[in-house]
């Protein structure tokens, strides 16, 4: 049964805890000329919203530059750096080492935030995060320090719900929003719902999807749907070149259907990847490895090309169904797959002539990259790192 995933604000006030996301003064050695030209340059310790408002402001390069190490909040609330329409078209951009995590500043074993990164409505495409990793998030929920947006005509559409606040660990996406991710790294974020790592909430305005490109999720966790990245109703996605491995979502299905009356594929649960009916994903070199299962699709429409699907089974057997790889009615979009399991495709719709459905051992290095030469050209491969002005080095 799939559940609708909106909830009153009466519902909501019994599950928050109180907060706030304020930050550390300061934003570093930039002087109002840098600010006016750009790009901005921040550092742990300083005012990060600050330093990405300025950035949003700037009359020439619109860019905020992370210098290495580890950015926390110092005090509790929504999120730790929030992306609204004012902040279009700014590049967010971690220089090596750079760590945005949800933890306290004051105590590493807290989580401080419901989300690392908020993405709100009016983000397009023009506006990217590369070159970082998120990390930290443990389920925190609170309404202080929610970004006080202006919806316009799309005001009577959008509706905060109790997973505006519960999903996605380490990024939320909410609205006509559409940022791109490039080359950034979520590991162990967990939510107390859906998402772990990532929870994408565009209510219908999914014209234009949000992007991830070189990214890695890496062990992330949720009790439900989609421990990696969860693509909701009237969302879309497009995920290129992208590693899912040791994700674990389904192992508190029981506790959510008790608590808030939810349930989605109790019999088999669900994967890294949840794309929930009227959404879409384009899936292409990608690979799953080691998850609770691999990806659930109910969309009509999502495509899964030169993506390898392996060994998907980390279940703890709470579900009295065996886990899978691919679970998807709609497979047409499904072409130049692999698949090394014994249950690659658990409703019998994926093409074996368009697609590989008993592959040998990729025979994964410690990387989870394959080594056995039939699989040359299909699934996730690391990229050449940047150097300091975002371009990609050329591989020797």
């Amino acid at each position: 049964m799939y559940y609708f995933r909106y909830f009153t604000f009466a519902f909501l006030s019994a599950c928050f805890v109180s907060g706030c996301g304020q930050h550390s003064s300061g934003t570093g050695n930039n002087d109002r000329a840098t600010v006016r030209q750009g790009p901005v340059y921040a550092a742990p310790g300083e005012n990060l919203q600050r330093a990405l408002d300025d950035a949003a402001a700037a009359d020439g390069i619109r860019k905020l530059i992370l210098k290495p190490g580890v950015y926390q909040a110092s005090r509790q609330g929504f999120c730790l750096l929030a992306l609204t329409a004012q902040h279009d078209g700014v590049i967010v951009e971690g220089q090596e080492g750079v760590i945005l995590s949800a933890r306290s500043a004051e105590d590493p074993d807290v989580a401080a935030v419901s989300h690392v990164i908020y993405c709100g409505d009016g983000v397009t495409s023009k506006t990217m995060i590369r070159g970082l990793t998120i990390t930290g998030a443990k389920g925190v929920a609170t309404q202080i320090g929610v970004p006080v947006e202006k919806y316009g005509e799309r005001s009577s559409v959008l509706k905060h719900g109790l997973f505006f606040y519960l999903d996605g660990g380490a990024v939320k996406i909410f609205g006509k929003s559409s940022p791109v991710f490039e080359d950034v790294e979520f590991v162990e974020n967990e939510t107390n719902l859906c998402g772990g790592a990532v929870s994408i909430e565009q209510q219908g305005f999914r014209e234009e999807p949000v992007v991830f490109r070189d990214c890695r999720f890496l062990r992330n966790r949720c009790p439900a749907t989609g421990s990696a990245v969860d693509v909701l109703q009237g969302s879309s996605v497009r995920l290129e070149n992208c590693l899912f491995a040791e994700n674990i979502a389904n192992y508190g299905m029981q506790q959510i259907e008790q608590q808030y009356q939810l349930s989605y594929n109790g019999e088999h649960g669900s994967g890294a990847l949840t794309v929930f009916p009227a959404a879409v994903a384009w899936v292409s070199r990608c690979t799953f490895v080691d998850n609770w299962n691999g990806a659930d699709d109910r969309s009509d429409d999502s495509r899964y090309e030169d993506t390898i699907f392996a060994s998907n089974n980390a279940s703890d057997g709470s579900r009295p169904g065996h886990p899978y790889e691919l679970d998807i009615i709609h497979a047409d979009g499904v072409e130049g797959c692999f698949f090394h399991s014994e249950h690659p495709d658990l409703q019998g719709t994926v093409s074996a002539k368009r697609n590989v459905l008993n592959a040998e051992d990729p025979q994964f290095d410690e990387n989870y990259i394959p080594t056995n030469p039939r699989y040359h050209d299909v699934g996730y491969r690391p990229t050449p790192p940047r150097v300091s002005d975002g371009t990609k080095q050329e591989q020797l």
